[in-house]
């Protein structure tokens, strides 16, 4: 019997002997389901989540469409998610998840800077980001303080709020251009730097090519770029160095 029965696209219900899904877990297990776009990494999120007594993995998802049917018909505990996904954005499935099932807890495990995404991750609803360069034992003590009720990110992150909180300013603390864009400029920003079209971009983020268009103009104004060559070598200028500094860590 195969471990995996495909539900809808690229999302699974695992089950089998180390996999139960919704309304046959055993009473107290906690059920957690797995977004990310690389099936390497789920796999071995799901390796580590499964070393934990009375966690079950009920099942994993690639992007935005099948991670809501997976959540709608499992139900799970707590969603543990990557920002940038196959189709559909991170931020925004975090904002429909929070709407649609409040009660679900929200974690985001990212390769994305926590200075530039895990507030905007925490306004959008999650409840807790950590970065894929920490490791098992971190990964495993985020996802503990979550399912406890608490809000979890790194010390760093928490001085770096609450200084700003207070109203703190300092050359570390005052907030970069990019910093300053919105939730879908930076998502926009990010595919253009990636040498994704803005057709791909809209089929991808589920917008019309205008609206990528409007989205675009927008972060040149904000940026301070004259053209969208300009954009284009500073986006591209900004995911290297952010997968460089990532590269570097590992």
């Amino acid at each position: 019997m195969p471990d995996v029965r495909t539900m809808t696209g690229n999302g699974h219900l695992l089950n089998g002997d180390s996999h139960e899904a919704v309304g046959v877990a055993e009473s107290g297990t906690t059920r957690l389901l797995v977004v990310d776009s690389h099936p390497v990494v789920r796999r071995g999120v799901i390796a580590i989540l499964e070393t934990q007594p009375n966690w079950t993995v009920c099942g994993e998802a690639d992007g935005l469409s099948d991670a809501m049917k997976l959540v709608h018909s499992l139900r799970p505990h707590m969603v543990m998610l990557e920002l940038s996904l196959l189709n559909g954005s991170g931020l925004e499935l975090i904002k429909e998840l929070s709407a649609s099932h409040p009660t679900t807890k929200i974690c985001v495990f990212s390769m994305h800077a926590e200075t530039l995404f895990a507030e905007r991750a925490l306004r959008a609803g999650a409840h807790g980001f950590i970065n894929k360069t920490a490791s098992a034992d971190e990964l495993v003590d985020a996802i503990r303080r979550v399912l406890d009720d608490h809000v979890y990110l790194s010390d760093q992150m928490t001085d770096r709020m609450l200084f700003r909180a207070i109203g703190g300013n300092s050359d570390e603390m005052e907030r970069s251009p990019i910093e300053t864009l919105s939730d879908r400029e930076l998502e926009v920003f990010e595919h253009v730097g990636r040498g994704v079209t803005t057709r791909q971009i809209a089929e991808q983020l589920f917008l019309s090519p205008k609206t990528v268009e409007t989205y675009r103009e927008n972060i040149k104004v904000k940026l301070k770029l004259q053209n969208a060559t300009e954009l284009t070598q500073h986006a591209v200028k900004w995911v290297l160095e952010k997968s460089g500094a990532l590269a570097a860590v590992n």
